[in-house]
C-alpha cells in the first residue's frame, strides 16, 4: 500500500502541476509550485512508516529547506542569463548543497527554520531578475511530462528508503530537494529562455509562504494529535494561505502588464 502511494501521489500532483501551468504561464506554475506538493506527501509517508515525531522534526527541517530551495533558483535564475542549461544546472545545484550542509548546523526547532527561511525569500524576493515583457504560457510534450513524473516518484522512493538512516533533519530537507525547480528550469530554459525561468522563480518566492504553513501546521500538530489530522489541518491551512498569496500574484501581474503597455506606447511616440 505504501510503496503504491510512493509511486503514484507525487507524480500525480506533478501532472496536475504541469499541466496548470501549461494553461496560466510560467508565473501561476511558479506560484503552484510553491504549495507542498512534493514534500507533503513524502513526509506523510515519513509519518506513517518513522511516526509522527519523526515527521515533526522532518517538517521542521522541511521549513529551513526552503532556503536552500531558493539557493538553487536563485543561482539558476542569474547563471541561465549567461550560460547554457548544464552549467546553470551544475551552478544551481552547488547552491542547494551549500546551503543544505549548513542548515544541517542550524540549532532545532520550528522558530530557527522559520527564521532561515524568511531570510531565504526576502533576498528572492528583492534580488531574482526582473521581468518586465511578455512571456507566453509553456508547450510541454508527453514524454517532458513523463520525465517529470518518473523523476517525482523516484525521489519519493529515495527519501523515504533512506530516511531510516540519515535522520529527521536531511529526510527533511531532501524531501524538498529542488525537483520542481530542476525539472521546470531546465524545460524552460530550453523552450523558452532566462526570462522564463525569472519569471517561473519569482512564482516560487510567492508560493512559499503556503509551503511555510503547512509544515509550520504539522510540525507543531503531530506530536499530540496524530497524522492523518494533523496533516489534514496542515493541508487546510496552506490552502487558506496559498488563496491569500493570490491576490499578490494578480497585482504582480497587472504591474508587469501595465509597464508593458507603457514601454509599447513610449515606443510608438
Amino acid at each position: 500500500m505504501l510503496l503504491a502511494l510512493k509511486l503514484a501521489l507525487v507524480p500525480a500532483f506533478l501532472a496536475a502541476l504541469t499541466v496548470a501551468g501549461r494553461v496560466w504561464g510560467p508565473s501561476v506554475a511558479g506560484w503552484l509550485a510553491g504549495l507542498p506538493v512534493v514534500a507533503g506527501p513524502i513526509v506523510l509517508l515519513l509519518a506513517l512508516e518513522r511516526g509522527p515525531a519523526f515527521a515533526a522534526q522532518a517538517s521542521a527541517a522541511s521549513i529551513a529547506a526552503i532556503a536552500a530551495s531558493e539557493a538553487f533558483n536563485f543561482t539558476y535564475a542569474w547563471t541561465c542569463r549567461r550560460s547554457a542549461w548544464p552549467l546553470a544546472l551544475m551552478a544551481g545545484m552547488l547552491g542547494w548543497g551549500g546551503i543544505a550542509m549548513l542548515l544541517t548546523h542550524l540549532p532545532g526547532g520550528l522558530i530557527w527554520a522559520v527564521a532561515a527561511g524568511c531570510v531565504a525569500v526576502a533576498i528572492s524576493q528583492s534580488g531574482l531578475p526582473r521581468v518586465t515583457g511578455h512571456v507566453p504560457a509553456a508547450r510541454l510534450g508527453l514524454g517532458d511530462l513523463a520525465l517529470r513524473m518518473l523523476a517525482g516518484a523516484l525521489l519519493t522512493v529515495a527519501v523515504t528508503t533512506l530516511s531510516a538512516s540519515m535522520g529527521a533533519t536531511w529526510s527533511g530537507l531532501l524531501s524538498v530537494f529542488p525537483l520542481l525547480g530542476i525539472v521546470l528550469a531546465v524545460s524552460a530554459q530550453r523552450a523558452h529562455g532566462a526570462d522564463f525561468v525569472a519569471l517561473l522563480m519569482r512564482g516560487m518566492v510567492i508560493g512559499r509562504g503556503s509551503f511555510a504553513a503547512f509544515f509550520a501546521v504539522a510540525a507543531t500538530m503531530l506530536p499530540h494529535y496524530g497524522v492523518w489530522l494533523s496533516f489534514a489541518c496542515a493541508a487546510a491551512v496552506s490552502m487558506v494561505v496559498q488563496g491569500a498569496t493570490r491576490r499578490l500574484l494578480r497585482a504582480k501581474r497587472t504591474v508587469r502588464v501595465v509597464t508593458r503597455e507603457l514601454a509599447e506606447q513610449q515606443s510608438a511616440d
